[in-house]
């Protein structure tokens, strides 16, 4: 009888072990549905949306509390992805956020620019380079063309520019939804 408890009381403790082990090991800092959402977003942190940037706006889609349809960078691309991926049903993008653009980045023209710095103050992704009444430029690998620079220039130097379609950032122009649709 007593070898009987010490068997059970061993093998519960083992369990135990394994269990603290694994919720150590195992364990998640987050929600990993927000981190799948913010990966489908195009991460332009524009705040086009309402939020103050893509992860604030992954977070409200998956509390419930903002519409899948309020990102125009991510486009109609984007919302049938954030549709599928939380099994609810599709709706166009909603326009009073904004209309889907091509994908573009800011361009500073060195000449006219004054160095106020205030571009450098509102870009999210520290794409613009630059010192206090010095030229500015923006890394254009950084540039998410997010258009948060442009209405702080004082002197109107920012420009956006479209970014040529290439084999690198080349996207199919229907979505496969639609292709599933016509089939």
């Amino acid at each position: 009888m007593i070898a009987a408890i010490l068997i059970i009381l061993s093998i519960t403790a083992l369990i135990g072990l394994i269990l603290g082990y694994a919720s150590i090991k195992l364990k998640t800092d987050g929600d990993p549905i927000i981190d799948r959402i913010d990966k489908i977003l195009p991460q332009t942190q524009c705040g086009q949306c309402g939020y103050p940037g893509c992860k604030p706006y992954a977070t409200a889609i998956a509390n419930g509390e903002a519409d899948i349809n309020q990102c125009p960078p991510g486009g109609d691309d984007g919302v049938h992805k954030l549709a599928d991926l939380l099994g609810v049903e599709y709706k166009p993008l909603n326009a009073e956020h904004g209309e889907t653009k091509p994908k573009s980045i800011a361009i500073i023209d060195e000449s006219t620019c004054i160095g106020c710095t205030l571009c450098i103050q509102a870009c999210p992704v520290d794409a613009i380079i630059g010192a206090a009444k010095q030229m500015h430029t923006i890394v254009e690998k950084e540039c998410t063309g997010c258009e948060l620079c442009l209405p702080p220039c004082p002197v109107d130097c920012i420009d956006m520019v479209e970014i040529p379609e290439t084999t690198d950032n080349w996207k199919w122009k229907y979505p496969i939804h639609s292709i599933k649709q016509q089939n």
